[in-house]
């Protein structure tokens, strides 16, 4: 696998040996001090070009960087859907190389350039033919740290969570599994994850990032709560998923109460009783009954 010093520098020289690339940017992770580097990690790279025409027709211009293993083109893509895509402004490749190595690539023109750089205040300079990369600060994660909600937001999120569970309730019954599945992993996990990361706020002053996806939880929640949402996780055996929901609804309602407590919100006692309550019996419930209750 090459080195980052070894792919910097093909980045780079790239660039340098183009006439049509003026300027090179990066963003993600890499330039990000807090994030610790990886061999996944990839290379958010811009090329700022004169235009983007004879790159796109030249489709054998990406070879340069190395053996691809994979490569996507998200405009290409676009455009074979019918969805309209501004090419001639900028164009990306997702890279993929037999070495493992990975290349997020987007090309774009210097007018594209300068509505969007330094928008992200995870970007950094790397080449500059022309001095036309505006000035900026350091790079900084800032924009990713958890937000402080409002209480209205923390109402939003406990009822939000405590009614939709009604429906993956309903789901399982009626051997919907799909249905139950995607109901909690889309509407459920969505609540329950806001509130991880509001809790992870209130014990960090809101200064850190949870990562995309949840990608630090487990680095910044208590191992107890840590095991509690490993566990909302679960097979497709209703046993075992019925396990998870209840799972699932301790954990919410143990960070709710925190970040209730921390942020002197209220916290919806009533909901979680009544819905709790409905829950356990929906779960006895026979499969063949006439009536709810």
């Amino acid at each position: 696998m090459r080195s980052e010093k070894e792919m910097m520098e093909l980045i780079l020289k790239i660039a340098s040996d183009d006439e049509r690339i003026r300027a090179v940017y990066m963003n993600g992770s890499r330039t990000n001090p807090t994030v610790p580097k990886d061999i996944f990690q990839d290379y958010d790279i811009v090329y700022v070009v004169t235009e983007t025409e004879s790159f796109i027709k030249d489709e054998g211009w990406i070879e340069r960087f190395g053996e691809l293993l994979l490569l996507q083109e998200p405009d290409k893509n676009d455009q074979l859907s019918g969805v309209q895509a501004n090419v001639t402004r900028s164009y990306g490749y997702l890279m993929l190389f037999q070495d493992g190595n990975r290349i997020d690539l987007h090309i774009e023109t210097q007018e594209k350039m300068l509505e969007e750089y330094g928008v992200d205040k995870l970007t950094l300079p790397l080449l500059d033919k022309d001095n036309i990369l505006p000035s900026i600060p350091l790079p900084t994660d800032v924009d990713y740290h958890v937000k402080q909600p409002s209480e209205a937001m923390f109402f939003n999120c406990c009822n939000d969570f405590w009614w939709c569970l009604q429906n993956v309730a309903k789901g399982i019954w009626r051997d919907e599994l799909p249905y139950a599945k995607q109901m909690f992993e889309g509407i459920i996990r969505q609540r329950l994850d806001e509130m991880v990361e509001w809790y992870i706020g209130c014990n960090t002053d809101f200064q850190v990032s949870a990562g995309k996806m949840g990608k630090y939880y487990k680095k910044y929640l208590p191992e107890p709560y840590w095991k509690q949402y490993e566990k909302t996780y679960s097979n497709h055996e209703y046993a075992n998923f019925w396990h998870s929901i209840f799972v699932t609804c301790e954990l919410f309602r143990t960070l709710a109460k925190e970040v209730a407590d921390d942020l002197s919100f209220t916290y919806l006692l009533m909901d979680d009783q009544n819905m709790t309550n409905y829950l356990e019996h929906v779960k006895n419930l026979p499969f063949d009954a006439e009536g709810i209750y």
